[in-house]
């Protein structure tokens, strides 16, 4: 059993959902992300989704589009994101960690190397926005191989025919995007996102979450209802860029926020 599956079994036996937190690895430097990491943590975070540093990020809003931006300022590699997960594992050997990004810098190591590193260093998965299932099938069939879950995206859009694709060839949970745009965009339309992920869900039994516009504990509670978890991304990186100077203080305001995210979520079960 490797982490996604023992933290889904956990939280199923305890009646609870999944809160998801994402932030780029090296934002706004290397030792306030593994410090960040731990803290999010305590505060009830699940799962850890930790971006890697991309210049162009094609999926992402301006919030997390600036983050990335001052990760790369601070020279932020994907082997530097490797060393932050393996500097994170030191301490913490259970919650699970899936690199956030695009496929050009795992081109550029090399997807043996890649998976390798990405093992040696306590990674669980991938969310590869620009790797569709149908691309995906030799870097996949390598990750999966050596133990780690290679995560695919639905969308409000995908068609039912390729929806069976990602789930069939998904591991550790599926990402619904929940809205058509980048990430912090804030038309969530609920209804909408209840009816495709009980669409979803009938197609598989992998753990399905949902990101894009979960931005407070009353949106994470409400989608908790619908799905296995919420994934919250912006918010978070908001308050690194709101406070970019002051590492101390991004500490106490993400943990605050994940706090009231966890708090909401529960109460909404």
């Amino acid at each position: 059993m490797n982490r996604f599956e023992e933290r889904f079994s956990t939280l199923q036996v305890s009646g609870k959902k999944a809160l998801v937190v994402y932030i780029v690895a090296g934002d706004p430097a290397s030792e306030t992300t593994v410090r960040l990491m731990h803290e999010m943590v305590s505060q009830g975070a699940d799962i850890i989704e930790l971006g890697v540093p991309f210049t162009d990020p094609e999926a992402e809003g301006p919030v997390i589009q600036l983050g990335h931006e001052r990760a790369l300022r601070a020279r932020t590699t994907l082997t530097d994101t490797l060393a932050m997960a393996r500097a994170f594992r030191q301490q913490d050997k259970k919650t699970p960690i899936a690199l956030m990004g695009y496929i050009n810098p795992i081109e550029a190591m090399g997807y043996d190397v890649f998976v390798d590193k990405a093992l040696e260093s306590g990674i669980d998965g991938t969310i590869i926005v620009n790797l569709p299932p149908e691309e995906g099938e030799i870097l996949g069939s390598a990750m999966i191989e050596k133990g780690l879950s290679p995560i695919y995206l639905l969308s409000p859009t995908t068609l039912n025919e390729r929806a069976k694709l990602i789930c069939k060839q998904s591991r550790g949970f599926i990402y619904y995007v929940s809205l058509k745009g980048t990430t912090g965009a804030s038309n969530l339309n609920y209804t909408e996102v209840e009816e495709r992920v009980a669409q979803f869900k009938a197609m598989t039994n992998t753990p399905i979450l949902v990101g894009f516009g979960i931005k407070d504990a009353e949106s994470a509670g409400k989608i908790s209802k619908m799905a296995d978890g919420a994934v919250v991304g912006s918010a978070i990186v908001q308050l690194i860029e709101q406070n970019e100077s002051e590492p101390e203080v991004i500490l106490k305001e993400v943990g605050s926020l994940v706090a009231s995210i966890r708090e909401g979520m529960d109460s909404a079960q």
